[in-house]
């Protein structure tokens, strides 16, 4: 279930954000779906974060695509959980390159380990 989630994760990343991240770890703890991105910034971006308001500039336009993306996003992790999706926050740190989603559902998710 992670790994799928981590899927469609980098799927989202490429076709809505344009690129991928480096790499990517999703975790499910009780009633939450956390996702780490590394390399998550374009070269352009990179250059814009060197000054503070390119670091508010990548911040915000981040912040902007992911609320257009948000109902696709919260939809595909119901799918792959089988639990309604309540909420996503997330976050992104300019000066590493690095975003975290977390999200909220409705009910404690068992992952079966083998």
């Amino acid at each position: 279930m992670e790994n799928a989630i981590r899927n469609a994760i980098i799927k989202f990343e490429q076709e809505f954000m344009g690129r991928g991240p480096d790499e990517v770890r999703a975790f499910i703890v009780r009633d939450l779906v956390v996702v780490r991105l590394k390399g998550v910034l374009t070269p352009a971006e990179r250059q814009l974060a060197k000054t503070v308001e390119g670091v508010d500039m990548v911040k915000r336009l981040r912040q902007n695509l992911i609320a257009l993306g948000r109902d696709k996003l919260c939809e595909q992790v119901s799918e792959i959980t089988g639990a309604k999706t309540l909420a996503l926050f997330t976050d992104i740190d300019v000066q590493i390159g690095e975003r975290v989603f977390v999200f909220t559902v409705d009910r404690d998710i068992h992952v079966v380990t083998r």
